[in-house]
């Protein structure tokens, strides 16, 4: 049996674990075998539903009393108990924060082999990944020697796994988690609410910018574009080390994986670590004033110029058509 790792959004499993779901399911059929489903919280319940339609006949249920929210040693522990109790071939996970946060915990824990950011899998006497890394730089071969396996799947580089009618609801048991008082040492408290609309990973179209903006105040003007588009504006790593954007708007290697229908990069030069954040997205718009700018090389569509004389004028012909 390959366990699958699920993690939720608003009650409904994630867009990253139902690509993840593409390769466990291939895993599972390369070792004749099936994928069941890891939840942790009471809150997994709700997906039911869900499971069901992605070809999952078991769901278990971490639970515990200390984790209705998110604590990243606990929930490792609740999984490495489940794990002993069901005995599986390889546990998989979304390349989340979260998802690669948790098997990196539950690998040292077990002292289990971890591959992250896998995108193919081939499954003989030991598991075979090829996975991305270097920012996407670099394509390995890797073997987990460990039983069982732990891999992460790498976000955005596989099609979501199709949902079909279920023949029936999946059969859900409840595992307890024992816990002590030193898994429970980091965990979240409180949550704040985060800004209105639509968020940097789910944004269909995305207005980036880079050093070229010039300041805080530069961005105005890819305000302005992503309010037109109904898009969502992004940044480099640059920007944020200058202070001009918090890192919750930056895309890249160290900050959001995304796949917008359109990505519009602005004054961004296109170093591999920002490109790595990108690559998902279906079409890529650059506007620089250096025609030799490496993300020229990855870009669907490029204006050579300046982007706070393209950008106006750009604003302008889009409420000229919309008005």
């Amino acid at each position: 049996m390959v366990l699958a790792f699920l993690e939720l959004q608003q009650g409904e499993i994630s867009d990253l674990s139902l690509q993840m779901l593409n390769l466990a399911g291939d895993i599972a059929a390369q070792m004749n075998t099936e994928v069941q489903a890891a939840l942790v919280g009471e809150d997994g319940r709700t997906a039911t539903g869900d499971v069901a339609a992605y070809g999952i006949s078991e769901l278990h249920v971490v639970e515990h009393e200390e984790l209705a929210d998110y604590a990243p040693d606990a929930w490792a522990q609740g999984l490495l108990q489940l794990m002993a109790a069901l005995q599986p071939k390889a546990l998989i996970a979304a390349g989340s924060d979260r998802g690669n946060e948790l098997l990196a915990r539950v690998s040292v824990r077990g002292e289990l082999s971890l591959a992250s950011n896998c995108i193919t899998a081939s499954a003989g006497e030991r598991l075979r990944v090829t996975r991305v890394r270097w920012g996407g730089s670099l394509v390995e071969e890797a073997v987990l020697h460990s039983s069982p396996a732990l891999l992460s799947v790498m976000p955005h580089m596989l099609a979501p796994i199709e949902a079909v009618p279920a023949e029936s609801e999946p059969n859900i048991s409840s595992f307890q988690a024992t816990l002590n008082a030193d898994d429970l040492r980091v965990r979240v408290t409180a949550h704040e609410p985060a800004g209105g609309g639509v968020s940097l990973n789910n944004a269909p179209v995305v207005v980036s910018g880079g050093r070229g903006v010039g300041s805080a105040e530069g961005f105005d003007i890819l305000e302005t574009l992503a309010g037109q588009l109904g898009a969502v504006v992004g940044c480099s790593r640059a920007v944020t080390n200058n202070g001009w954007r918090p890192h919750s708007d930056q895309v890249g290697q160290t900050g959001a994986q995304i796949s917008p229908e359109l990505y519009i990069a602005c004054g961004i030069s296109g170093a591999i670590q920002h490109m790595s954040g990108c690559r998902g997205a279906k079409r890529i718009l650059a506007i620089n004033t250096d025609p030799e700018a490496p993300i020229l090389q990855r870009a669907d569509y490029a204006v050579i110029g300046d982007l706070h004389e393209v950008l106006p004028a750009l604003s302008a012909e889009v409420d000229r058509i919309t008005r």
